[in-house]
């Protein structure tokens, strides 16, 4: 595993596919990818066979939504 498969996403890491702020970041033999929740989970089962690593951070979504409920 690299250093980069380990560091944390950030807003500016962007969804390869749409834009937005990607929570997912799927390493292949061939480089990496990233994508949002939403596209992640469209093309998840094609990743499943040829990915070498896969980063999700999908869960700080509910920690977000429910730390701006608190608010």
């Amino acid at each position: 595993m690299t250093p980069d498969q380990k560091a944390p996403l950030s807003v500016a890491d962007r969804c390869d596919r749409c834009g937005a702020q990607a929570y997912v970041r799927v390493t292949l033999p061939s480089g990496e990818l990233l994508f949002c929740a939403h596209h992640y989970r469209a093309h998840a089962p094609k990743f499943a066979d040829v990915a070498t690593h896969i980063h999700d951070e999908t869960d700080r979504l509910l920690a977000e939504r429910e730390t701006s409920a608190a608010l």
